[in-house]
């Protein structure tokens, strides 16, 4: 019986490592507590399609919507400039209404670069990154998949 055992323990290491591993790609994803360092929208605001979406998608959004002043100044590179989106802001809005309601964009629902980015500027300001370094680091990272979106 113990022989059997040792050799399920490089299987085991295996899984081990690789889960590890794995759970190391999600580097930019922005923790629970440094999401309190950020100004948030409500989630209960947001579209069901929105509200069921993947932790990731849902603070993008959140921070989206809470910190448009940033966000505008953020561009996209995911090519969705082609769809009049003007900053990494617009993916996620489509519209502020005169009444102070928001009309959404659900394009980043199934766009990665645009949630990417967003986790990205989130994580860069709670290092105290400034807006024009963050635009730095968007611009180098992101500019081999597509044209900025802003004009």
């Amino acid at each position: 019986m113990f022989g059997k055992s040792n050799r399920l323990l490089p299987a085991l290491t295996l899984l081990l490592s690789l889960s590890g591993l794995i759970a190391g790609c999600t580097g930019t994803n922005v923790n629970q507590s440094s999401l309190d360092s950020f100004q948030m929208a409500s989630l209960e605001n947001m579209p069901s399609n929105v509200q069921d979406a993947p932790v990731t998608v849902q603070q993008a959004y959140q921070f989206a919507v809470a910190n448009p002043e940033i966000l505008k100044q953020i561009p996209c590179y995911c090519g969705c400039g082609g769809m009049d989106h003007t900053s990494n802001y617009s993916c996620y809005v489509a519209e502020e209404n005169a009444d102070g309601s928001t009309r959404f964009d659900d394009h980043a629902l199934g766009c990665s670069i645009c949630v990417d980015i967003t986790q990205d500027t989130m994580r860069l300001l709670n290092q105290d990154k400034s807006v024009p370094e963050i635009l730095a680091f968007v611009d180098q990272t992101y500019a081999s998949f597509g044209p900025s979106n802003i004009p």
